[in-house]
């Protein structure tokens, strides 16, 4: 029997989203399990197990599964295991033999591991508009709750030696900047994602007394920042400027690392880019060297958001 489909599997500290895929990208069935509070990893395997073959049941496609894909918090391409990942109870400690536990527990499927965003970037190869474009090299940029990056280079993805290269996010953006989750300081994901653009936005608030439609919110979203630069508010659609601007600073250190055709931008963030975009773009283009200046596309991801973790996590395995 011809196995021409495969599991995605993107697992995230409060749910796990579980999706049967074709060739073309088309979800034929999906389902998401709650994350388990357990910290026994074969646990919570089992249980994962179990919702990947009752997935597979439902899609009618038993016998046709090519594989099983997962993006995951430190996993680790080369060795198939999540280590002191601190967002999953199970994994937090030490490291577990993750896609060899898996697999035994789904009948021997092969399961193929890598970190999320990683996985994005294989996603955006497989189905979206890398391979629209037919672009061979690009870097992802995920601005979610944190800042997370894929490189591919001449179509394929880059690991470095141990399998976590490209932590982008942690590249530092501002000098003895902001304290970084990470414990460093000025890291890009410490103003760029999300938490950091909300960040900005309330310290500005309490440095000044200008009049915003955000003053008096509790806990500023970056979505109460975005509706605000919706409505013409100058604080909100200042805070996109200078997000903008210490992002593609950034960018343009990462084009002369790896010199990509694009940079494509994905993540709840990214969904402001009708302010993110022009500051972006000029702070990149004007932080390049001239060989690269106004030749690197500046895109956003073609896949839809409810869809991209789990076919992101599919392209491992095919």
């Amino acid at each position: 029997m011809a196995k021409n489909y495969v599991v995605g599997i993107d697992i995230g500290g409060q749910s796990s989203k579980l999706g049967v895929v074709d060739e073309n990208g088309k979800i034929l069935a999906r389902d998401i399990i709650k994350a388990s509070s357990s910290s026994d990893p074969k646990k919570v395997i089992d249980e994962l197990a179990k919702g990947v073959l009752a997935l597979i049941e439902k899609s009618g496609k038993k016998g046709e599964i090519r594989g099983i894909g997962v993006g995951a918090p430190n996993g680790n391409y080369y060795t198939g295991c999540i280590a002191y990942a601190p967002n999953l109870p199970w994994a937090a400690n030490g490291s577990v033999d993750f896609s060899k536990m898996l697999s035994e527990a789904c009948g021997g499927i092969p399961v193929t591991l890598t970190n999320d965003a990683n996985a994005a970037a294989l996603g955006e190869r497989k189905y979206g508009i890398a391979k629209e474009l037919k672009i061979k090299h690009f870097i992802m940029i995920t601005l979610g709750t944190g800042v997370g990056s894929g490189i591919i280079i001449n179509d394929e993805l880059l690991y470095g030696s141990d399998g976590f290269a490209g932590e982008l996010g942690h590249t530092c953006a501002v000098r003895d900047g902001r304290k970084c989750g990470c414990g460093k300081k000025g890291c890009l994901e410490a103003y760029c994602s999300a938490i950091g653009a909300a960040r900005t936005a309330r310290e500005w608030l309490e440095e000044s007394k200008e009049e915003s439609l955000l003053r008096g919110k509790k806990d500023i979203s970056s979505k109460d920042v975005y509706d605000a630069a919706k409505a013409g508010d100058k604080l909100a659609l200042r805070v996109f400027e200078y997000t903008g601007t210490i992002l593609g600073s950034s960018l343009a250190d990462f084009v002369e690392f790896s010199a990509p055709q694009a940079i494509v931008l994905f993540g709840g963030l990214a969904n402001a880019k009708e302010f993110l975009y022009e500051p972006t773009l000029k702070a990149m283009n004007d932080n390049l060297l001239p060989i690269w200046r106004n030749k690197v596309q500046l895109l956003f991801s073609s896949l839809k958001e409810a869809d991209a973790a789990i076919l992101g996590a599919s392209a491992l395995a095919w």
